[in-house]
């Protein structure tokens, strides 16, 4: 292994540190984050503030400390004032307002991606379609999703439409593009701009893929990571920047609720890294909201060998650049290029040992049918 790729391991695997430290995060802390307090710094280093203080009369002798502070509401803090109304053009050609637009008295998700990604941004993107699968006829109504490409040079119009039908994107979710500037002041007022990445590497797959979920009429805000369970991530959009006024359909009690079980370190590896693009079905199991944009890994260890399967899921990277003809066919077949997770020997075993595990008991039941005809039951894919 060369030092070059000893070195891009390391940086992957901090990469997904961050990222998987912050998902644990976003699922303990339900509270909302100040953008500006949190993360937002002016081009001097200096947090801007996000409250006025008056009530300091001319003449007089008043500290902060003992005048009368009027605190403004959150929505006006998180306006029009503050976020800047650049201009940017659809994936349809269509030239709009960020904030006139997009964000108005909307309830809304922002990221920031760029087409030839090879890492997080297919997967960040394909966990985003489940949410908008789970969101489903509200996409477009009350929701509304933004991914603004950070590389404009090389993103075209065509380009941003062609990214958006790959991944089959709906109602409701537009890819957009503009002038480099605007998009990285935009990427500032967002918390979404590292400046020691930014402005020193200058190496797009180092850019901040978390995305931002709020209401802008509420001045709501919150930052979540993409390999945040997507059923949260619809939970937070359609009901708590909502304020819990849409109904729900299905009100479940608690006492018909499934017994917890025990969830190996495969299957957790699984569906944090693995569902955002792939399920285990075989036809057997119905899996709603599933991904649609990778094989199905059922009996997957039954037609590729072992060693081969393992180091797909090691290296994927550096088989594409060998050439792999079974890696290459699979890309040309499915338009996305798999990531390099940083996997242990022991992450990968444990991967292949769960997928063998589902692939049987899902085998089991669907022998049952046959002997039973029992109906097929329904599982989640998260």
């Amino acid at each position: 292994m060369t030092m070059s790729s000893k070195f891009d391991q390391k940086k992957m695997l901090k990469r997904w540190t961050s990222l998987l430290a912050a998902g644990l995060i976003s699922l303990c802390c339900f509270l909302p984050v100040s953008l500006a307090s949190a993360m937002t710094q002016t081009q001097q280093g200096e947090k801007e503030p996000v409250e006025a203080t008056q009530g300091l009369s001319e003449g007089k002798q008043a500290t902060a400390k003992h005048a009368p502070a009027t605190r403004r509401k959150s929505n006006d803090i998180w306006g029009k004032d503050y976020f800047p109304n650049i201009e940017l053009t659809t994936s349809k050609g269509e030239k709009v307002r960020f904030y006139d637009d997009l964000i108005k008295d909307k309830v809304v998700a922002v990221n920031f991606i760029y087409t030839s990604c090879g890492e997080m941004c297919p997967v960040e993107t394909a966990r985003l379609k489940t949410v908008s699968q789970i969101l489903g006829d509200r996409m477009g109504k009350d929701v509304f999703f933004y991914s603004i490409t950070i590389d404009p040079d090389r993103d075209s119009v065509a380009v941003l439409d062609a990214y958006s039908k790959k991944f089959k994107t709906g109602e409701g979710w537009t890819f957009l593009t503009g002038d480099e500037e605007d998009i990285r002041l935009l990427r500032k007022k967002m918390g979404l701009y590292i400046s020691t990445i930014d402005e020193d590497e200058r190496e797009l797959s180092d850019h901040n893929v978390n995305l931002v979920i709020g209401n802008q009429a509420l001045g709501r805000w919150v930052k979540r990571s993409p390999l945040e369970n997507p059923y949260v991530i619809a939970n937070q959009m359609g009901n708590w920047l909502h304020n819990w006024k849409q109904p729900r359909k299905n009100r479940n009690k608690y006492e018909d609720a499934p017994k917890l079980r025990q969830i190996t370190e495969g299957e957790m590896k699984f569906r944090n890294m693995c569902t955002s693009c792939h399920v285990i079905s075989g036809g057997i199991a119905k899996i709603p909201n599933a991904p649609q944009i990778g094989p199905d890994l059922f009996g997957v260890g039954k037609v590729r060998d072992p060693q081969w399967l393992t180091r797909w899921l090691k290296e994927p990277d550096v088989m594409l650049a060998e050439k792999d003809p079974i890696a290459v066919a699979l890309i040309e077949k499915y338009q996305v290029v798999m990531p390099n997770f940083s996997l242990s020997e022991v992450d990968v075993k444990n991967i292949l040992q769960f997928i063998e595990n589902e692939t049987y008991r899902l085998e089991q039941v669907a022998l049952k049918q046959a002997q039973t005809e029992i109906p097929v039951p329904t599982v989640s894919s998260l």
